[in-house]
């Protein structure tokens, strides 16, 4: 329950075992006489608790209707605490604190060692192959040309559906720009855990305002692509988060409303979420379309493509799609799976999230690592003369959001309480969308690393 914006907890009820393992055996009891303790200073509450009065009980065993009349106590004391410190009983405790700080230096020291590994790895790989491929320039024999200098006409090639990919683009740029937007209030103090709705609201309204961002990315990289269909690509771009995001609440909304709980939203904040759409996020879409399709800019390739495309050898099955998308996601979500731990504690369970510090450090680490492993696998994707690059780096950057996804049937199973269709719903539902929007920005997080990455490559050599 919640007072003055305080959060706290209560038993409703009891359950006697009678000792025997069966759970019909079991005597079922309601609490019909809560009694709430309130601490004050002057006009401001300062804390609140509440407990059960265990005589006052009713049992509930059967499945018979049962009339109760509830009743409930409420005692006063003032208290000297500051209203500035009724936040520090809700705060994590030290020793949580402790476990978060050695899990994200797990994390740093996993990011270092990741580094140093391909920092070594790649550069004296790409040292050899720019001596070889220099030497072959240099020599007399025209030798036939192999590893990823032998793709150079193929490489920068457009990828299939690329008004897709652009519009995933764009999406995954304006939700990156978003997260930062999201810590930079947390970090200043805005989400302080008992103002309730404060995430949700800043998140339409900020993700109505940076609509244009996602415009703007779509559009101009599609444009890049010499794509023709800039408005069927910002109608896509428009469509490809909002859309799932739609259906999933109108599902969930009608599962509400069919078990009568308060999580139903009201038709009227309903009625607001579509003016914000319709009035503020749609036309910030198109006015970033627009700018980007008049920005002409073209795609900097530093190797002209080839009318013909060249066919990809036999590839080991470890090299396939599914292996390497396995692997670019093992590692970013290993770093993490602890601070993801606290926070579906915090969305999903009681707990109270406050060290935002942490979690924006292990968003920064969760970036980094996600940006170094796509640019390893797209090094060795290249050096097996695979030239499909840019769809692969996509996949694999926003491998994580399926991990994480899978992570969840693990904490619903194993460390939640929850059951039943409703709960189930919401829990997977709404993460569904959670682990989507995190697809689509690591995968654009993990194509721009690549982009960057065989651009200086392929510029560092003469390609005839």
């Amino acid at each position: 329950m919640y007072f003055d914006d305080l959060p706290f907890w209560g038993f409703f009820g009891k359950v006697y075992n009678v000792g025997k393992a069966d759970p019909s055996d079991c005597k079922y009891y309601l609490y019909k006489h809560p009694v709430f303790q309130i601490f004050y200073n002057k006009d401001r509450v300062i804390e609140i608790n509440v407990r059960m009065d265990t005589r006052a009980v009713v049992d509930v065993t059967g499945d018979e209707p049962v009339d109760v009349d509830f009743m409930y106590t409420v005692k006063w004391k003032e208290i000297d605490v500051p209203f500035e410190k009724r936040l520090d009983k809700y705060k994590s405790s030290s020793s949580l604190r402790q476990i978060q700080w050695f899990s994200t230096l797990n994390s740093c020291v996993t990011l270092l060692l990741l580094t140093a590994f391909l920092a070594t790895i790649l550069m004296r790989i790409l040292k050899n192959d720019f001596i070889k491929y220099a030497h072959d320039e240099e020599s007399a024999d025209q030798e036939e040309e192999t590893g990823w200098k032998s793709i150079h006409g193929d490489v920068f090639r457009y990828p299939k559906h690329k008004s897709l990919f652009a519009a995933a683009l764009g999406c995954g740029t304006q939700l990156f720009t978003i997260t930062i937007f999201i810590f930079i209030l947390a970090v200043v103090g805005v989400f302080y855990p008992y103002n309730r709705g404060a995430l949700l609201t800043a998140l339409v309204v900020i993700y109505a305002l940076t609509s244009g961002i996602a415009g703007y990315a779509a559009a101009s990289f599609y444009c890049q692509l010499e794509g023709t269909n800039w408005v069927g690509n910002l109608l896509l771009t428009g469509s490809l988060l909002c859309g799932p995001l739609f259906v999933t609440f109108c599902f969930l909304n009608t599962v509400a409303v069919a078990y009568k709980v308060t999580a139903a939203l009201p038709f009227g904040t309903i009625v607001v979420i579509f003016l914000i759409w319709a009035l503020v996020s749609s036309p910030f879409l198109v006015l970033g379309g627009i700018a980007g399709k008049d920005s002409k800019a073209e795609f900097q390739a530093p190797c002209r493509t080839t009318k013909c495309r060249r066919d990809i050898p036999p590839l080991p099955w470890y090299r396939k799609t599914l292996p390497q998308i396995a692997m670019a996601g093992l590692l970013p979500f290993s770093a993490i799976y602890i601070e993801i731990y606290y926070l579906f504690a915090s969305v999903w369970g009681h707990r109270i999230y406050t060290t935002y510090v942490i979690l924006f450090i292990v968003f920064i680490i969760l970036l980094i690592i996600t940006a170094f492993i796509t640019v390893a696998l797209t090094y060795f994707q290249l050096a097996a003369e695979d030239h499909g690059w840019w769809w692969r780096s996509f996949l694999c950057g926003g491998s994580t959001g399926l991990f994480m996804y899978a992570y969840c049937f693990y904490y619903y199973s194993a460390q939640s309480d929850m059951s039943g269709f409703m709960q189930t719903s919401f829990f997977f539902g709404y993460m569904a969308c959670i682990c989507y929007g995190f697809f689509l920005m690591l995968g654009a997080i993990g194509f721009r690393a690549s982009l960057f990455f065989v651009r200086h490559i392929y510029r560092s050599i003469k390609c005839e």
